[in-house]
């Protein structure tokens, strides 16, 4: 699981420490005993997809999809041939609502990873079909650092922050550089109550235009 070099500066102090050592370790431990997922050379998709100094917007999720053949190391993507999931199907409606974004035949968010959108989990594996199965084992502490190498950055970042879970890493970004845009999460179960209407990208992309950078273009061609 080599570290993507353009966030090796940004982070290889964090590989030096205990806690990821014994993280390696437990994963590694993990795949001889169980299917996990994503695959190993996806587990730092988000890094690879993202160089560090071409990141302009974060999104937040928490877990990997823990069923056969949908992750592969980004935040709410699946990948090519997968059903689209119930939380990324809200994204996608509001998308449509905020940007006339026209819902694609797949679920896969590489392209806004090519532009600079980092996607994200707090938690970068999982075991096969156990939810929430590698939560506490130190992944935390390393994506933590990932963020807060983001937040040191001077450029303009725009962090979305959705639910409970990712609005608490608000607390550490500095909102006199970075701009940070909140709302409950998409899944189903809380969408409805503000997720929708929160047209947060529109306003992404005119808080990127104030700062001069380039608008993401979020429409996603079909494959």
């Amino acid at each position: 699981m080599p570290i993507p070099e353009s966030w090796l500066p940004a982070l290889v102090a964090e590989t030096n420490k205990p806690y990821y050592e014994q993280l390696y370790r437990f994963v590694a431990d993990e795949r001889r005993k169980f299917k996990v997922f994503p695959p190993g050379p996806d587990v730092f998709n988000a890094l690879r997809y993202t160089p560090f100094d071409r990141v302009r917007v974060v999104i937040i999720g928490q877990d990997p999809y823990h069923d056969d053949n949908q992750a592969h190391g980004l935040a709410f993507s699946v990948q090519p041939g997968v059903p689209v999931p119930p939380s990324l199907q809200n994204i996608y409606k509001e998308l449509h609502d905020d940007v006339q974004f026209r819902v694609p035949n797949h679920g896969c968010l590489i392209p806004w990873a090519e532009q600079g959108v980092l996607l994200l989990n707090a938690v970068l594996t999982v075991r096969a079909h156990q939810a929430n199965s590698h939560q506490g084992k130190g992944w935390e502490n390393f994506t933590d650092a990932v963020l807060k190498a983001v937040n040191s950055r001077q450029e303009r970042v725009v962090f979305l922050l959705w639910g409970s879970y990712a609005q608490r890493k608000a607390e550490w970004i500095d909102t006199t550089r970075h701009t940070v845009l909140k709302a409950p999460h998409p899944s189903p179960l809380s969408a409805s109550r503000g997720f929708f209407g929160c047209a947060h990208f529109s306003k992404t992309n005119a808080a990127l235009q104030s700062a001069g950078f380039a608008p993401i273009n979020w429409q996603l061609p079909n494959l």
